[in-house]
């Protein structure tokens, strides 16, 4: 038996501890362990019929014996991609796919590549494949299962939003870390007498900045699933700040925020794979604070600080089930699943359910 782990979208604390427990416990039934590079990209890139050496980079063995103390290191060994295998642009493909791949049905003008992924899984001799992913990695991952490859996902996203769990591995250390942030960044606030806008992740759930909020007892709260009316908020925070005794105001902001009868907010760039980044709503509150309102401003966005270092306790013991879970499916020959946390016990659920909203 060969297995075939790979990590895609962002990173989160917690994928290395999941990749350990998957090796290890793989290696107790003699089974082998490959780790594919840079996600579902890494399988993208191999070229059945190309240079053993080219192929070789792409992917890498791997042993317990050389993974002692990773559960600690943030990131992933494995390293990463937001890539979208049924929606690759022309311009994306290598030269060996360029008229080999079918038109994708999934996003006009751009091309599927399943079957050379599953052509490739065939040619690396992997038997079952463990992606660990977020709710877009994860939908790949269930196109796969359709295609009767044998698959078994473990959901990761500091946004907590993949369909059919309750939690996602890297959810508790981006709560840490923001609470850690906002409480920290109120110090400066205090001593200028400012409104604070604090942007965080969370392009369509609001649950992170919810939870850092109240656990870090901001004045307010923005969520993606709530648009916001500029000048009530305005309202609203300039009250607080004339409240509070010390003179100013925590506001906590999702990156996925929308202004009332607007769009989301870009910041103008694109990754490597033509994927739109969110970001900017802070700004945009912030400008609209010091315009419409001469009010006392500052802005901070959090960026990758709650993705990077080392995982908290919780998310170490759950990426560490997480991956064993797996491997106890894979002995049962039970492929087609996804790991997950429901009503605080651990549960099995079919790949499918993320596909459904």
């Amino acid at each position: 038996m060969k297995i075939g782990i790979l990590t895609s979208g962002g990173d989160v604390p917690g994928l290395n501890a999941c990749i350990k427990a998957i090796v290890e416990g793989a290696e107790k039934n003699g089974w082998q362990s490959v780790g594919i590079k840079r996600g579902w990209k890494g399988l993208f890139d191999y070229n059945p019929d190309g240079s053993e050496t080219e192929n070789n980079l792409l992917s890498t063995p791997l042993n317990s014996s050389d993974l002692r103390g990773i559960e600690n290191i943030g990131g992933t060994i494995l390293h990463t991609s937001r890539f979208n295998p049924v929606q690759i642009g022309e311009e994306f493909l290598p030269p060996f796919l360029k008229g080999n791949v079918p038109p994708s049905k999934f996003k006009k003008g751009t091309f599927d590549c399943t079957d050379h992924v599953l052509n490739v899984l065939e040619d690396m001799e992997i038997d079952v494949l463990i992606p660990i992913g977020g709710d877009g990695s994860l939908r790949f991952a269930a196109h796969l299962s359709k295609q009767k490859f044998p698959v078994i996902s473990i959901p990761k996203t500091m946004d907590n939003d993949v369909n059919g769990t309750d939690y996602c591995i890297g959810f508790s250390t981006c709560v840490t870390r923001c609470v850690d942030s906002i409480n920290k960044i109120k110090t400066t606030a205090a001593s200028h007498e400012r409104i604070a806008i604090i942007e965080l992740f969370g392009r369509h759930s609001g649950e992170p900045a919810l939870l850092s909020g109240h656990i870090a007892a901001a004045d307010r709260v923005l969520i993606p699933e709530v648009p916001v009316n500029l000048d009530h908020f305005s309202d609203l925070i300039i009250s607080d700040r004339k409240k509070n005794s010390d003179n100013y105001a925590i506001a906590v902001v999702a990156e996925g925020v929308k202004v009332k009868g607007g769009e989301n907010i870009y910041l103008g760039l694109k990754d490597h794979y033509g994927n739109d980044k969110l970001g900017g709503i802070g700004d945009i509150i912030y400008n609209h604070l010091r315009s419409n309102h001469s009010a006392s401003v500052l802005t901070q966005p959090l960026a990758y600080l709650l993705r990077s270092g080392e995982p908290d306790a919780l998310d170490k013991l759950i990426a560490k089930n997480f991956g064993m879970l797996a491997i106890q499916l894979i002995e049962q020959k039970t492929y087609g699943k996804m790991t997950a946390i429901i009503d605080g016990n651990y549960e099995v659920i079919g790949n499918d359910s993320v596909l459904m909203e």
